[in-house]
């Protein structure tokens, strides 16, 4: 398994997942699984339908929010990630090949509630740097 990043209690993210991590996830006590890669976006990673058996299988409800580098802060991804965090059972871990995109859905979806530099608080205190997303997620928190 990978770094596990705790953002919040109830939200964290990773890297990429292998099948034997959604059991691991699920015995760690986390509850849900937000896939935010797209499918086919590396040969051999895991599908959103496997990755959907697999949380199932082992307990955890599982939502697919697809953001490529490029969609990030479309209001698609933003709100399909706001939209998740407020279905599922946390706590909720996140994933993408590296765990940054995540966090960054999470940033975007999260200004529109709380503002930009809350946010950007909550991740430095989770040992994270994103000071140069400041005006994104403040343009986030104007879409609130």
């Amino acid at each position: 398994m990978n770094k596990i990043t705790m953002v919040t209690p109830a939200f964290a993210v990773a890297a990429v997942l292998t099948a034997a991590d959604f059991a691991t996830l699920a015995r760690l006590g986390f509850k849900s699984v937000i896939s935010n890669r797209p499918d086919n976006e590396e040969p051999g990673q895991l599908t959103a339908r496997e990755e959907a058996v697999l949380a199932q299988r082992a307990g955890l409800q599982f939502r697919h929010v697809p953001a490529s580098k490029h969609d990030i802060f479309t209001d698609e991804v933003v709100d399909q990630m706001a939209e998740a965090l407020s279905d599922l059972e946390g706590p909720v871990l996140a994933h993408c090949k590296s765990g940054t995109r995540s966090l960054m859905v999470w940033a975007a979806a999260s200004a529109r509630i709380h503002g930009g530099g809350p946010v950007l608080e909550t991740i430095r205190l989770a040992g994270e740097d994103m000071e140069f997303l400041r005006q994104d997620l403040e343009a986030q928190a104007k879409r609130a």
